[in-house]
């Protein structure tokens, strides 16, 4: 039908009344957006017949087409579907009931010890380095003053991904690339997942998570790293915690020990989680070897530092009581609730 007249204007509003009262779908909202409103609908073609009319028609014509249009755009731009293509919005909805309650997260219990250890090492002067979980022999092992065949790289079952390239058993590679690109004084954590081919069980697993520390500038002693130790431990544990200090051997330190704390569940007295014994074994440390000095390309005639590092994954066991490691790894929900 061809709409010249002012009359066939009106017959064209009823029709397109009906057909906006019929729209039941965002697809039905589309086809009559693309029908009437369109770049080739049928109000854009009345606006381009209004060349062809005597101008005494034009004026009484285009201004009812004009008032047609406007009603139309003004109906389907206030309509839900905002000339947008959605779909209509279901009549039995009531946008005024609450949302959904899904439930909040939270940090994973690794997490959230990690974070506390590092922000009180932070709050003590150290800055924070880190380096490749795929690490070469070099880092891993020679700089560190573990030559090849040397035994004590029988303490570290290996992930060997070449022969020269492995996962990294340890952070304490991140300490010779920080020597390499720092000058002294050097004081820095390097927190990070180390690798080790060890049988999984509820007391090791082939993944778990180190903090290691660096300390290197003239003139540190072990009453340095002794000092260090204790204000980290009653920092993090509690400020009446005591620490013991036993000898022990790590190929990159000399001398080397192991650091216990009081146990924090029963002060000492002996409970199932300490054994009996009333101390919690937490870290190994020691003054770094001045060849690993000389692998960072420090001079170990003038500088002299301390290192230590410990397991997140132990410190968590101790803390929450824990008595299976691999609970932290199987994402179960219930687990997890309760931290």
């Amino acid at each position: 039908m061809e709409y010249n007249t002012v009359e066939s204007l009106e017959t064209l509003r009823k029709e397109a009344a009906a057909e906006f009262d019929a729209i039941a779908s965002g697809q039905d909202a589309e086809n009559f957006r693309v029908k009437y409103l369109g770049k080739k609908g049928i109000l854009r073609d009345l606006v381009k017949s209004l060349g062809a009319m005597p101008p005494e028609e034009r004026k009484v014509f285009g201004a009812a087409a004009n008032a047609l249009r406007g009603d139309i755009e003004g109906r389907f731009s206030e309509a839900p579907w905002q000339n947008k293509g959605a779909a209509a919005p279901d009549p039995g909805f009531d946008p005024t009931l609450p949302g959904y309650p899904f439930p909040s997260g939270s940090l994973h219990p690794l997490a959230t010890i990690r974070r506390q250890i590092v922000d009180i090492l932070v709050s003590m002067g150290f800055s924070i380095a880190y380096g490749p979980e795929i690490e070469s022999d070099y880092y891993n092992f020679q700089a560190l003053n573990m030559p090849p065949l040397h035994p004590a790289r029988d303490m570290q079952d290996t992930f060997y991904m070449s022969e020269n390239t492995v996962l990294r058993t340890h952070t304490s590679p991140v300490q010779i690339r920080v020597m390499e690109g720092q000058k002294p004084p050097i004081r820095a954590i390097m927190p990070g997942r180390v690798y080790r081919n060890e049988e999984i069980s509820a007391r090791s697993y082939c993944m778990f998570h180190q903090v290691e520390g660096l300390y290197v500038d003239e003139n540190v002693s072990f009453a340095d790293l002794k000092g260090t130790l204790l204000a980290f431990s009653r920092r993090f544990f509690d400020e009446n915690t005591r620490i013991k200090i036993r000898p022990s051997f790590f190929p990159f330190t000399e001398p080397s020990v192991e650091v216990d704390v009081e146990c924090f569940l029963c002060k000492g007295k002996g409970c199932s989680i300490c054994k009996q014994s009333g101390w919690l074994e937490i870290l190994g440390a020691g003054m770094v070897h001045p060849n690993v000095l000389k692998s960072g390309g420090i001079d170990p005639e003038k500088y002299s530092g301390f290192a230590f590092g410990m397991g997140i994954e132990r410190i968590a066991l101790l803390k929450y009581g824990i008595d299976d490691i691999r609970l932290f790894y199987e994402n179960d929900v219930r687990f997890l609730r309760q931290f």
